[in-house]
């Protein structure tokens, strides 16, 4: 039997905050909310903040990757929401920005790839 993914949760010290960000950066919609968790819908999948104790110590096991047309133009807005830049790279045949978000949790943004992953 085949599984669907039902949401993808993040790690987080601020559900809130880090789902306000994360709710603008993808101009979503919010869903729940409540001290240690929140969630938004960010079409078609739904994003989860876990408030867990600990804070970030070292680099994600999984990030998110947002497609876009213009590198450039998504890390520039994301820096106005509060992300922070971490390095371009070129990577034919596209290119990708690893960015982090307000709490130090990493995410890119992706250009030029195949819609299709190859089989």
């Amino acid at each position: 039997m085949a599984h669907r993914i039902n949401e993808i949760v993040l790690d987080c010290a601020d559900p809130q905050s880090l789902a306000a960000f994360y709710l603008a950066l993808v101009d979503g919609r919010p869903r729940q909310s409540r001290p240690d968790w929140a969630t938004i819908w960010a079409d078609p999948i739904i994003i989860g903040f876990q408030q867990v104790p600990e804070p970030k110590t070292m680099k994600n096991r999984c990030h998110l990757d947002f497609d876009c047309e213009d590198l450039e133009q998504a890390a520039s807005r994301a820096e106005r929401l509060g992300a922070a830049r971490l390095r371009f790279v070129d990577d034919p045949p596209g290119a990708f920005i690893v960015m982090a978000d307000p709490e130090g949790n990493e995410f890119c943004f992706v250009a030029g790839y195949p819609d299709e992953p190859e089989r």
